[in-house]
């Protein structure tokens, strides 16, 4: 692929947006960052606060940990740390800085201060609206579409911003209907590493810093550390010991930053951790295991595309398609056996719900990465599955599509049905 080519430099933005710093679990920290530009707006510290958000935030944020709270979970966590503590300008690491006296300044606000939350009736998947008052004054911040999307800021009655695109799809992002396998394995064959590896080295650096304080400590379930335990440390253990670890301490509130994929820390790491495992493994060159994250990581983008940011799909079945594709590219794998691969790893495991962000998403890691090798295995032994078997469509980009109708359309009643469980289980 040419580097004048405009499907070149699409495919560079696209790695360039997707694969971002955040600290702490995604949805908690957008309503953070909410919080605090609200508070900025305010311009003093409120004595009342409103919370408005959609279901699949309430899901997502219902049960996992907020970092740098002191073991405190929830939206009014969230939120109330994003007020104390946040830093607006630092966005997905809008908490990643709180001192002790704010950790205290944190409970003793969630302790006094009027905080109530409400289920929006937004269609949009991921919206969030926090509105702050003091004294005679009120900022309001609204989020919509993705994580960092603001899309509205109100203070008392006048509106400060505004977004113009009323889907809440910003003009900045660069059009993700332009992936296609094929040509995501043509860009990794081709793309100059100079383009790719500032961004693609500090998801390196940032998600085997987090996956080994998951194998190190005890985070969440020890979803990790009972893989290599109980089944061996061999290279597909670890390649699945090593994302899942990176969950475990992620969600029960490790407050080492991770980079994303698609909105998510869980997908980044997912995306990732599985091929590094096998380039070490294998001891390939830095060029080969970047060359091969980017075909995990713009497959796992184009996957998820079509479900949205936030569904009843869990997102890390597309991670784990993903991590299979990459290593199938590592392990010198062409567009057919990767199609392949995607093909079966997709019929194996879609399906698998969200049922918000917690300890059990290591689990789900696993599970999502043994399918995307398994998928991988089955091609290399000359085994797939074929058009009308479930969901699986007339060639790799048909079932992609099936993957999305069925994470974006099928799945809508399944995931209300998700969050009134959880409420019930409050």
């Amino acid at each position: 692929m040419n580097k004048e080519n405009q499907l070149y430099i699409n495919y560079i933005n696209i790695l360039k947006e997707e694969l971002v710093p955040a600290m702490g679990c995604t949805e908690p920290i957008c309503l953070a960052y909410a919080a605090a530009k609200a508070r900025e707006v305010l311009d003093c510290k409120p004595d009342k606060v409103e919370i408005a958000a959609s279901g699949n935030i309430i899901k997502n944020v219902k049960s996992v940990i907020v970092p740098n709270t002191d073991g405190q979970h929830g939206l009014k966590a969230a939120v109330v740390a994003g007020i104390v503590a946040g830093k607006a300008d630092k966005v997905l690491e809008v908490i990643a800085q709180v001192s002790e006296n704010q950790k205290t300044e944190i409970k003793n606000f969630l302790d006094s201060t009027p905080i109530t939350v409400k289920s929006t009736n937004s269609c949009e998947q991921l919206d969030v609206r926090v509105t702050l008052y003091g004294g005679e004054h009120k900022a309001c911040v609204r989020i919509a579409g993705f994580h960092t999307n603001i899309v509205l800021i109100t203070k008392d009655n006048r509106t400060v911003f505004e977004s113009k695109d009323s889907d809440f799809k910003s003009t900045s992002l660069t059009d993700r209907s332009c992936l296609t396998l094929k040509d995501i394995i043509d860009f990794a064959d081709t793309v100059d590493i100079d383009d790719v590896a500032p961004v693609l080295r500090r998801q390196i650096a940032y998600n085997k810093a987090i996956s080994q304080e998951g194998l190190k400590n005890r985070w969440g379930a020890c979803i990790g550390q009972t893989i290599l335990k109980a089944y061996g440390d061999n290279v597909r253990n670890r390649a699945i010991a090593w994302a899942a670890a990176g969950s475990d301490a992620r969600m029960s509130g490790c407050e080492l930053p991770v980079i994303i994929n698609s909105g998510s820390g869980n997908q980044g790491m997912t995306a990732s951790l599985p091929i590094l495992a096998y380039a070490e493994d294998m001891k390939a060159t830095e060029e080969q295991t970047l060359r091969a994250l980017v075909v995990s990581n713009l497959t796992t983008i184009h996957l998820k595309t079509g479900i949205g940011r936030l569904s009843a799909y869990c997102g890390a079945v597309s991670a784990g398609c993903g991590a299979g594709c990459g290593i199938a590219y590592l392990l010198g794998a062409g567009y057919e056996a990767i199609s392949q691969t995607l093909t079966n790893a997709d019929a194996i495991i879609s399906g698998i719900v969200c049922d918000g962000a917690k300890a059990s998403c290591a689990g789900k890691i696993a599970t999502a990465v043994n399918a995307g090798i398994l998928g991988y295995e089955m091609s290399r032994l000359g085994n797939v599955f074929h058009c009308g078997d479930g969901i699986v469509g007339s060639d790799v980009e048909k079932t992609i599509d099936n993957i999305g109708r069925l994470g974006r359309i099928g799945m809508k009643d399944t995931d209300k049905e998700i969050i009134n469980i959880m409420i019930e289980n409050d």
